[in-house]
């Protein structure tokens, strides 16, 4: 009873957290204390067009594996493809003139006020993520596949790879999913269907790419809790860091099973 008194007013807490940063962000006035509406056009739209196409291609054909089995490489792989993504990005950003570390707010917060709000703000949203954990069990039931990740490093046989899937998981990842998701692909969404429609479609595509059912809702959220971090913050390294620290505490409670409610 107490327990379940305690979840419910942690619960309330985070969503009072994030409604309250969708407000600020929401009524906050057009300038440099905000991201402001980004003048992305018609080659950022095509360029995100083409990104969501090919996610698509992959999230149909992992549909049709029952079950595949990864390797080591195919992290590398996917690691290298990540930083092309983000090179070309990057480079045709570039040419049209815009900014990408200003336009990211990478100089925005020092060092100790990026962890701490990154800390701060994964902390408030956690209770959320278990609460929609709740609900997806419920409907979906308990589910026996894990996410590919999860698979790869439960069922890494030795030290390095867990030690590769790990620095992965808390550089490579955030980095790269942050930078295409939130700084850019929402940055489009946001551009030409406004904040709100925005967030639920890039939160819904987010953890559609990740293919898998049960988790579903509570990447969903973890998608909208990422965007408004880095809304209200104007710093995409808030996003980044809340990322990291969130993949780093999942594989650590998969490393130590014993010490960790799973």
């Amino acid at each position: 009873m107490i327990d379940s008194l305690i979840n419910t007013l942690l619960v309330i807490a985070g969503l009072y957290v994030y409604l309250s940063l969708f407000r600020q962000v929401a009524v906050r006035q057009n300038g440099a204390a905000a991201l402001g509406d980004r003048e992305f056009g018609v080659p950022e739209a095509a360029a995100a067009i083409l990104l969501i196409g090919w996610f698509a291609l992959n999230m149909l054909a992992a549909a049709k594996v029952e079950h595949a089995t990864f390797q080591t490489r195919d992290l590398l792989i996917t690691a290298a493809f990540s930083l092309a993504v983000i090179s070309s990005l990057t480079v045709l950003l570039q040419m049209r003139g815009f900014s990408v570390f200003s336009l990211g707010g990478f100089s925005r917060l020092g060092f100790g006020r990026t962890v701490s709000t990154a800390a701060v703000l994964l902390f408030a949203a956690y209770p959320l993520l278990l609460a929609a954990d709740g609900v997806s069990r419920w409907l979906l039931g308990d589910g026996s596949s894990k996410q590919q990740i999860i698979e790869m490093f439960t069922g890494s046989e030795t030290l390095q790879q867990r030690v590769l899937i790990i620095v992965l998981a808390i550089t490579i990842a955030p980095l790269a999913e942050e930078f295409i998701f939130r700084f850019f692909l929402y940055g489009v969404l946001k551009r030409y269907l406004g904040r709100g429609a925005g967030l639920v479609l890039n939160s819904l595509l987010f953890a559609a790419v990740h293919v898998h059912l049960p988790s579903l809702g509570p990447l969903f959220i973890l998608g909208g809790c990422f965007t408004l971090a880095y809304e209200w913050s104007g710093s995409i390294l808030v996003s980044m860091t809340m990322h990291a620290f969130f993949n780093f505490l999942s594989l650590s409670a998969l490393a130590f099973p014993n010490l960790i409610p799973q």
